[in-house]
Formats: C-alpha cells, sequence, structure tokens
C-alpha cells in the first residue's frame, strides 16, 4: 500500500444507541482493534486515513465535537470511539445518509489527495459499508474490503456483504492481517 491507497474507517465514531447497537457492540469491538492495528500500519506508510461518518441527525454537527462528546459518553460506543480517535493530520467527511459519497465532498478529497484505492472498513457491512463500496466501484476506484474489518447484525449479514464486494465488486476481502504484513 502506498499514497494512494486510502483507509476510509466507515461509522466507527458511534454511540452505538440505535435498535439492536447492543446485539452489534461485541463484533464492533473486535472490529475496532483490528482497524486500529490497520490505521497504524496505513499511517506508518504515509497513507491517508479518512473517517466518514454519519452526523446522526445533527446538522450542525463538528466532526471532532462528535468523537468528544462520544468518547466521554456513557454511551456502548464510548470505548471505540477513544480507541480509533482520529489524529490531527487525519481527515473527516460526515454523510448525511448511506453512502459516504452520496452528497458528501469525499470523491474531490480523494482525488484532491490522488488516491486510487480504497481500503473500506466499518459498520454496519451490509449498509453503509455496503453503499459506500458500490459508490466507490462506480466511481472506479480500486477496492480492499477486509472480511475482518467490518461488522453487520448477524454473521449471515456480513458472508453476504463479503459475497457481494468479492464477486460483484472485485474486492480483495482479505484479513487485515495480510495488509498490515504488507
Amino acid at each position: 500500500m502506498d499514497k494512494q491507497t486510502a483507509l476510509l474507517i466507515i461509522d466507527m465514531i458511534n454511540p452505538l444507541s440505535f435498535e439492536h447497537g447492543e446485539d452489534i457492540y461485541p463484533q464492533t469491538k473486535e472490529t475496532a482493534e483490528k482497524i486500529a492495528l490497520l490505521k497504524d500500519a496505513m499511517k506508518a506508510r504515509g497513507c491517508p486515513i479518512l473517517y466518514v461518518n454519519d452526523n446522526y441527525g445533527k446538522w450542525q454537527s463538528d466532526f471532532n465535537q462528535l468523537v468528544y462528546d462520544i468518547k466521554t459518553s456513557h454511551e456502548l460506543g464510548a470505548t471505540i470511539a477513544a480507541r480509533l480517535e482520529p489524529t490531527e493530520n487525519d481527515y473527516s467527511v460526515i454523510k448525511p445518509k448511506y453512502s459516504g459519497f452520496f452528497n458528501t465532498p469525499l470523491h474531490l478529497l480523494l482525488e484532491h489527495l490522488e488516491v486510487h484505492t480504497l481500503v473500506l472498513t466499518g459498520i454496519v457491512g451490509n449498509m453503509c459499508v455496503q453503499f459506500t463500496a458500490n459508490d466507490a466501484y462506480t466511481l472506479e476506484y480500486s477496492l480492499v474490503i477486509p472480511q475482518d474489518g467490518i461488522a453487520s447484525f448477524t454473521q449471515k449479514d456480513t458472508d453476504v456483504a463479503l459475497h457481494h464486494f468479492k464477486h460483484i465488486l472485485k474486492a480483495d476481502v482479505r484479513p487485515i492481517q495480510t495488509w498490515i504484513k504488507k
């Protein structure tokens, strides 16, 4: 991976205060640990790190304030937000809907950074990650979506999403450890 490859961390800064948030929490926490390792490895190689995150209906939100509010809360997602907290040189894009590209400057930012390959991670694998992946594929980005870098409500949901990523979007779905070693 090089500077033309970017890591997208999708919706991991999240209170998990939605219906079934408790159900997805264990898998999300485990996934967050792996994403943190991948983030460190990619950052060491000079790859851009981008947080693509929901605004949770707070239309005047600031991403840094959102991170602070969640990590200092008593919500389930507080420890995950603290673990994956962005650093000064990371980028953030607030999305209003499922896809990180829909009505956001994400594509323009990626063009500015001269990125051609996206490593997608986050929650929910068969929703926001999949919508973002579909749009990325349409925009002709090469995709890496590590099988252990996404979490969904059920393993079946994750398996169906991974099948779609691999066979339809031509994404590389090998585990995160594969990318840490490169």
